[in-house]
């Protein structure tokens, strides 16, 4: 993988990300991001549909707008394959999973101004970052690429990550009645695939994808993303495994927080 490309506008982009990520560890381990069950009442918060809309949705714009403004005589097929995944990804994270959520009774406005705003922000240079890998910067994304052990190693892995993100949504958006009663429980124990090993089998799977994501791109933009996601997801995960057990005193012993039969 190499650092400089050249373009000083995008080597700037990915070193300010690559910093992103050491401050998101950083604010991750002392205060978990305010939103879900860790909302604060302080501050600006928006509905969590629209607060996870918005965040999620500069990763679509920004790539589109970067990949289509490219020159489209030097689109290969592995090109258009890549592309492939990223919108197959964000049309599930930017569009499907904010509509079909669910909210808790008296969640009305529980997505903090703050989170959807730093989310923008990296949501948007990732999707500018990988637009131009694609279609620029990454010059070993040729035809053969798609056949070389990197890529489909990765692929492995990504496909393995996804599963488990679209699974664990799933369950977690079928824990509530769509019409919930107004004592109905705001949260429940969530049980079946990866919840039966760990308590956020979800953000497990984030971490895998974006691992297969910038194995199969070779490329410090997918490095960047999966710092980013873990110095965010790995704090919340831990915070999130001692908050079940608080709440609730039959929660299963023998789950571990995000990494199966380790921690």
């Amino acid at each position: 993988m190499s650092w400089y490309t050249g373009d000083p506008v995008f080597d700037t982009v990915l070193a300010i990300g690559l910093a992103f990520a050491i401050v998101t560890l950083l604010g991750s381990i002392f205060v978990p991001a305010p939103y879900g069950r860790f909302a604060q009442g302080s501050g600006i918060n928006l509905h969590p549909k629209l607060g996870w809309w918005l965040m999620e949705i500069p990763a679509t714009v920004a790539f589109l707008w970067f990949f289509l403004g490219s020159d489209a005589d030097g689109w290969t097929v592995t090109t258009l394959v890549l592309a492939g995944i990223w919108i197959l990804h964000y049309g599930n994270r930017g569009w499907f999973f904010p509509l079909a959520i669910r909210a808790a009774p008296g969640a009305r406005s529980s997505f903090s101004l703050m989170v959807m705003a730093m989310g923008m922000f990296v949501t948007g240079i990732h999707g500018y970052l990988h637009a131009l890998w694609f279609t620029e910067y990454g010059d070993h994304l040729t035809p053969r690429w798609l056949s070389d052990p990197r890529f489909l190693i990765g692929l492995a892995i990504y496909a393995l990550g996804l599963f488990l993100i679209l699974t664990s949504e799933s369950v977690m958006r079928h824990l509530r009645d769509p019409n919930p009663a107004p004592d109905a429980p705001r949260y429940r124990i969530p049980h079946g695939w990866g919840f039966r090993l760990v308590s956020s089998p979800q953000y497990l799977g984030e971490i895998i994808a974006w691992t297969g994501f910038a194995v199969l791109t070779w490329g410090l933009p997918g490095v960047m993303i999966l710092l980013i996601s873990a110095s965010n997801l790995v704090p919340r995960a831990l915070a999130t495994h001692r908050w079940y057990r608080e709440q609730f005193p039959d929660y299963p012993p023998e789950r571990r927080a995000l990494i199966p039969y380790v921690v």
